[in-house]
């Protein structure tokens, strides 16, 4: 539209608002998927840790597409995910306000990582928490409780959700910089009733829970996380409004007119400048092009069957401002919303697609290990050595 007098397309989506700080730093889940009794009992979420990003080389198998059986090039995001630990599980009943908590039955035994998200500072405290109730459980009335309260669950609920924190220790803690678990509800679904998903919230009570036992590869998820946040911005950068023509007064990145006299007041679809990023944000269907197992089982993990370069998914030199992938990770199809070193949870698919997309499968032909700090030549350091040769301080390293 190179002219226009008396109307335009309006700034920004309006589902968004308001565009406000979140309250919370975790990706939360405001609703889970449709439950379904023909299959066994499964949880349904699982928290990550962004690392970073890379590309990786695959053929397209797309029937229809003009790119089909032809190798594309697209960006990946590579996820940390260590096992998450049970601590307890939670029932809850319908109610006409929306479903409402019964109970919640915790472990025994809490560690100090998951007893430190009780506190605001965990260092000055009395480290208290959750001991009364652990000697009170070991007691023969401890457990009559929690069995009066485990039947009152069975008889009343109809969701039941297990409670569970990530491992903090098994990240690498001089990057992400936090010993707080992050604690959170992961609803179980599937089982015909509710007592075969209450067992099997009670046998995961305690242990670990890996991320193949929740995704798995060439799957689609839903990613809730926060997005990296810019500050206070103007409504140029926060709702993509136009320029100003160059000789305007006062100003050029602004809003001409916000509004009629009367109603005396600006209405809110009014573009303004204010909080721009640090939003909540909930992306559906992304799919999953690798599942990575630890380096102490696999330490090539970006090893394909076209590309035998004995390698590990770390690029040279480490993640910028993440370090090294020690753990379990997922490889997800583009951006995902956040900084590095952020907690990203990631949630069964809501409302799965059946396109061609995502019934694909997918085979990963190459992934680029290359440093992601400067040109990035070379994947691995032993390719390196060979093309450069010898340097002066690998010889006094040596010397040494």
């Amino acid at each position: 539209m190179s002219h226009r007098k008396f109307e335009h397309p309006r700034l920004g989506h309006l589902g968004f608002l308001p565009k406000k700080r979140c309250s919370h730093i975790r990706g939360r889940i405001r609703s889970f998927p449709k439950d379904d009794a023909s299959v066994k009992p499964h949880l349904t979420a699982f928290i990550g840790f962004k690392a970073g990003m890379t590309h990786i080389v695959r053929d397209l198998d797309r029937t229809g597409s003009k790119m089909n059986k032809k190798e594309i090039v697209e960006a990946v995001t590579i996820i940390e995910t260590p096992p998450m630990m049970a601590v307890g599980f939670v029932g809850y009943r319908e109610t006409p306000n929306g479903l409402r908590c019964i109970g919640s039955i915790w472990a025994q035994h809490l560690s100090d990582e998951c007893r430190r998200r009780f506190y605001r500072n965990w260092r000055n405290s009395k480290k208290k928490a959750f001991t009364k109730y652990s000697k009170k459980l070991a007691t023969e009335d401890g457990q009559k409780e929690a069995k009066k309260k485990e039947q009152a669950i069975l008889d009343n609920a109809v969701v039941i959700r297990v409670i569970a924190h990530t491992q903090m220790k098994k990240l690498n803690n001089a990057h992400v910089g936090q010993r707080k678990a992050f604690i959170t509800e992961i609803q179980v679904n599937g089982g015909s009733n509710t007592k075969e998903k209450v067992d099997f919230a009670k046998k995961l009570m305690e242990k670990e829970i890996n991320i193949d036992h929740v995704f798995q590869q060439s799957e689609a998820v839903d990613v809730c996380s926060v997005t990296r946040g810019h500050g206070f911005e103007g409504v140029i950068q926060r709702w993509g409004a136009t320029r100003l023509p160059r000789k305007t007064h006062r100003g050029l990145r602004k809003i001409a007119c916000i509004g009629s006299w009367h109603p005396e007041r600006v209405a809110f679809t009014v573009a303004r400048a204010g909080q721009h990023g640090y939003h909540h944000r909930t992306e559906m269907n992304k799919k999953i092009y690798l599942m990575g197992k630890p380096l102490s089982e696999n330490p090539h993990t970006a090893k394909t069957e076209y590309d035998i370069t004995e390698k590990a998914i770390t690029p040279m030199g480490g993640f910028p401002k993440y370090g090294t992938v020690k753990n379990a990770f997922v490889m997800l199809k583009g951006a995902v919303g956040g900084p590095v070193r952020r907690s990203i949870t990631l949630r069964r698919p809501i409302a799965p697609q059946t396109s061609r997309a995502m019934q694909e499968k997918i085979s990963v032909k190459f992934i680029d290990t290359s440093s992601k700090r400067g040109h990035g030549r070379f994947q691995t350091v032993k390719e390196k050595h060979q093309f450069v040769g010898t340097l002066k301080k690998h010889g006094l390293r040596a010397a040494k």
